[in-house]
């Protein structure tokens, strides 16, 4: 086996750290490459996910690597999917984002780099983390816990 990462890698086994931009556009829909890709933003109340409640793991749209438990998504009010939590904290990684003249934190998948929405702190949403991570429903996918 080469030196490259098993977090490379989707479910499958296919080494996503090699994919270029082009190859992104040719696997994604114009919309999921907008927002997976070029870290765009989905209109709120628009997504797939947004109010959901279905019990199940949410993964990256690009690559499947999972990434948040429906157990920890919460009703936000944003119009976003909204968890307090990733499943691991090796899961994602942050960004500082200072685009739109403010400071945030951007979220990527960790096994792709895709962009999956931004990270808030101290709204006061009575969370367990007190973070809440407003995520686009454009860069998941739900496995429902039936499946």
């Amino acid at each position: 086996m080469s030196n490259e990462s098993l977090n490379d890698r989707t479910p499958s086994g296919e080494n996503t750290s090699a994919r270029t931009e082009v190859q992104w556009q040719e696997i994604l829909t114009p919309e999921e490459f907008h927002v997976l890709r070029q870290a765009g933003t989905e209109r709120p109340f628009t997504g797939e996910y947004w109010d959901t409640t279905t019990e199940g793991v949410y993964s990256c749209r690009a690559c499947g690597a999972e990434l948040f438990a429906s157990r920890t998504k919460f009703d936000a009010g944003c119009g976003w999917p909204s968890f307090y939590a990733p499943l691991a904290e090796d899961r994602v990684r942050y960004i500082t984002d200072e685009s739109m003249g403010m400071k945030r934190v951007e979220v990527r998948c960790a096994n792709c780099d895709s962009h999956m929405g931004h990270v808030f702190e101290g709204e006061g949403f009575g969370t367990p983390t007190d973070l809440r991570f407003c995520m686009n429903s454009l860069s998941l996918s739900l496995r429902s816990a039936s499946e």
